[in-house]
C-alpha cells in the first residue's frame, strides 16, 4: 500500500485501465473550438438543448424515480444522441439542428421512459413548434430520428438491469454488509458497458486496516462525521448537509443557470453536456464496479468495530452514528466523488476553472454561489467525510478516477467519427 496520499495519487499504485495517455493534456471536442465561448458562429439556437436537458433531468430523475447511479445512465444516452444529432445537422447545412436535438433527445426518453411518453411529446411538439416548417425542419427531424437509433442500438444487451448480480460478501473485519433483510443498490451498475471510455478506471483499494494511513482515515472521520459530539463546525455542517444532494444532477443545473446568462452555440452547447453526462456515466460504472469487487465497510460498521481491526491506533466509539444516512451499498470508492468528479472536470476543460457556477441544493433547498470549479469539487470532496459517510481514500481516489474518466471521454469524443448517413 502506499506510504503517504500523495504517492497514493500520482504513483504508479493508482492503475488505470485508461492508459498513460490521461495524465496529459487532451484535446477539446471540436478543432478549433475555444476553452471559452467565443467566436460562436452557428446560428442555431442553444436554447432547444438548454430546455432538453432539464426535460431528461425531469423525466430521469422526478418523474420516474430511478436511482442516482442508474439515472445517471439515461442522462448520458440522451446527451450523446443530441450531440450526434447536432454534429450531423450542422455538417449538412440544410438541416435544423434545433429539430434534430428535439427529436433526438425525445426518442431516447421515450424510448427508456415510456411512462412519459404524454409529457414528452409535448415537449417536442413545443419544440418543434419553434422552427419554421420546410424541409429544412423535416431533414432535421430525420436526422435526429437516426441519432437516437443508432444511440439505442448500441445500448441493446449493455448488462443495465441484470438482476443475476447480487452483492454477497461472507461477513469479516472491514467487509461491508448490508441491513439485515437489505441488499446493495443497483449492483449491475457495475457491470454495465461503459458509454465512450474503452475500459473502466481501477484504483488502488482502501487503506490497509493495520496501516498508519488507516488509523488517520479512521479518525478523521471518526472526530468530524459523527451526528452527535462532532468536532465539525457550524459551517461544515452545513456543507455536508448542502451537498448531500442528487450529485448526478447539481453540477448540469449549475451549468444550465450559467449558459442562461452566457448562451453558447448549439453544438458546443451539446458537446458539454455529452462530455459531462457520459464522463459521469462511465465514472459511476467504475465506481460501482470497486464498490461491487472490494465490499470495503462503511465508518458506521468500522467505528463500532474498530477494538477488531488490528490497529492499536483506532478505538471504537459506542453509540457512534454517522450525521448524513448510510445508503446501501458499500464505501469504497465513493460515488459522489465519482459523479462530481467527471463533471467538474469536463466544465474545468471547456469552460475553464474561474466559471462562477450557482448550485441548488434540494436537501436544502438553498442556494451557494462558487467562484471556482476547483472550490466546489473542495467542499464537495470534504461534505462526505464531514457527513460521516466516508473515509478520505476513498474520496481521493474516487476524484482521481473521475478526472481521469473525463479526461479519456473528452480525448475519444473529440476523436470519435460514426459512419455517415
Amino acid at each position: 500500500m502506499p506510504t503517504s496520499r500523495t504517492a497514493r495519487l500520482t504513483g504508479p499504485a493508482l492503475t488505470l485501465a485508461l492508459g498513460a495517455s490521461l495524465l496529459v493534456n487532451t484535446p477539446s471536442l471540436a478543432d478549433g473550438d475555444e476553452p471559452h465561448p467565443h467566436h460562436e458562429h452557428s446560428t442555431a439556437s442553444s436554447q432547444v438543448a438548454l430546455d432538453w436537458q432539464r426535460t431528461s433531468i425531469r423525466t430521469v430523475y422526478t418523474e420516474n424515480a430511478s436511482t442516482v447511479p442508474a439515472g445517471a445512465l439515461y442522462l448520458g444516452f440522451a446527451s450523446l444522441a443530441m450531440n450526434e444529432a447536432a454534429r450531423r445537422s450542422e455538417r449538412a447545412h440544410s438541416a435544423s439542428s434545433e429539430a434534430a436535438v428535439a427529436v433526438a433527445a425525445h426518442d431516447v426518453l421515450a424510448t427508456y421512459f415510456p411512462a412519459s411518453a404524454a409529457n414528452l411529446d409535448a415537449d417536442l411538439s413545443a419544440s418543434l413548434g419553434d422552427i419554421a416548417d420546410g424541409n429544412a425542419k423535416a431533414r432535421g427531424m430525420a436526422k435526429g430520428a437516426r441519432a437516437a437509433d443508432r444511440l439505442i442500438a448500441t445500448r441493446a444487451d449493455d448488462g443495465r438491469d441484470d438482476t443475476s448480480i447480487v452483492y454477497a460478501k461472507p461477513p469479516a473485519i472491514g467487509v461491508w454488509q448490508p441491513a439485515p433483510g437489505g441488499s446493495m443498490l443497483v449492483p449491475w451498475v457495475g457491470f454495465v458497458d461503459p458509454l465512450v471510455v474503452r475500459h473502466i478506471a481501477t484504483a488502488p483499494g482502501p487503506e490497509d486496516l493495520s496501516s498508519a494511513e488507516w488509523a488517520a482515515d479512521y479518525d478523521e472521520t471518526r472526530r468530524l462525521g459523527a451526528a452527535v459530539g462532532s468536532e465539525r463546525t457550524a459551517e461544515q455542517t452545513a456543507t455536508a448537509l448542502f451537498f448531500n444532494s442528487n450529485a448526478a444532477t447539481m453540477l448540469t443545473e449549475g451549468v444550465l443557470r450559467w449558459l442562461d446568462d452566457h448562451m453558447m452555440s448549439l453544438r458546443r452547447t451539446t458537446q458539454l453536456f455529452a462530455a459531462m453526462h457520459a464522463a459521469e456515466a462511465d465514472s459511476i460504472i467504475a465506481a460501482w464496479r470497486q464498490k461491487f469487487d472490494v465490499g470495503f465497510w462503511r465508518p458506521v460498521q468500522a467505528v463500532a468495530l474498530a477494538d477488531l481491526d488490528g490497529n492499536s491506533a483506532t478505538t471504537p466509539q459506542p453509540g457512534w452514528t454517522p450525521l448524513l444516512p448510510t445508503p446501501p451499498y458499500s464505501e469504497y470508492v465513493s460515488g459522489h466523488a465519482a459523479t462530481t468528479s467527471p463533471a467538474a472536470e469536463v466544465i474545468r476543460h471547456m469552460l475553464g476553472d474561474d466559471t462562477t457556477l450557482t448550485l441548488h441544493s434540494y436537501n436544502t433547498n438553498s442556494d451557494r454561489t462558487y467562484a471556482s470549479i476547483s472550490a466546489i469539487e473542495a467542499d464537495a470532496l470534504n461534505s462526505r467525510i464531514w457527513g460521516g459517510l466516508h473515509f478520505r481514500a476513498a474520496m481521493d481516489d474516487g476524484y482521481a478516477m473521475g478526472h481521469s474518466t473525463a479526461r479519456e471521454v473528452l480525448r475519444r469524443l473529440a476523436d470519435r467519427c460514426w459512419s455517415e448517413d
